[in-house]
């Protein structure tokens, strides 16, 4: 017998390429093909040896940017080959594209601490619940931020004063 309920999820479907009315729906689709953008211009890379720049400015005006090597030397070996000789007569359009690859790279480097931020955060969490079989004061000190150092100190001497209260109440038995 053929089960004839509807399908709760769209799958995947050929959609009409128009724009997205719905604002959160417009969102998640740039996300996603944002993603996909960048995954295929690495693979041109990998596999063609290609220079690749990609730079994309969301709905919302956030840009991201994908280069190989770097956005910057991608950007710079177009403008070298296809800019007229007397480019250095219009210093503002350097000035302008310098400051936006800068600003681009500010941000995507925020981007990539923020990603690595969560990720120790994460780490610590687990740790904090006890993940295997480890205990907070086991965790690699190293891996561990001024604040969360400020706590193991205060933590640490806490528990030095326990332990000489402790002390002298058991040597005065």
């Amino acid at each position: 017998m053929v089960n004839k309920e509807k399908r709760t999820s769209m799958g995947r479907k050929k959609i009409e390429i128009k724009r997205i009315d719905h604002q959160d729906y417009r969102q998640v689709t740039f996300s996603k093909r944002r993603t996909g953008l960048f995954k295929k211009a690495s693979e041109l890379c990998i596999l063609c040896g290609a220079d690749v720049a990609a730079i994309v400015f969301s709905p919302a005006g956030k840009v991201f940017s994908f280069g190989h090597p770097c956005v910057d030397s991608v950007i710079d070996r177009y403008l070298a080959r296809n800019s007229p000789p007397d480019v250095g007569t219009y210093p503002f359009v350097t000035t302008h594209r310098d400051a936006g690859i800068r600003e681009a790279d500010q941000y995507m480097e925020v981007l990539r601490q923020l990603e690595a931020e969560k990720k120790r955060g994460e780490a610590l969490e687990q740790l904090r619940k006890g993940g295997q079989g480890r205990f907070w004061w086991d965790a690699p000190i190293d891996d561990l931020g001024l604040h969360e150092l400020e706590k193991f100190k205060a933590s640490m001497e806490e528990l030095r004063k326990k332990v000489i209260v402790k002390t002298e109440y058991i040597s005065k038995d």
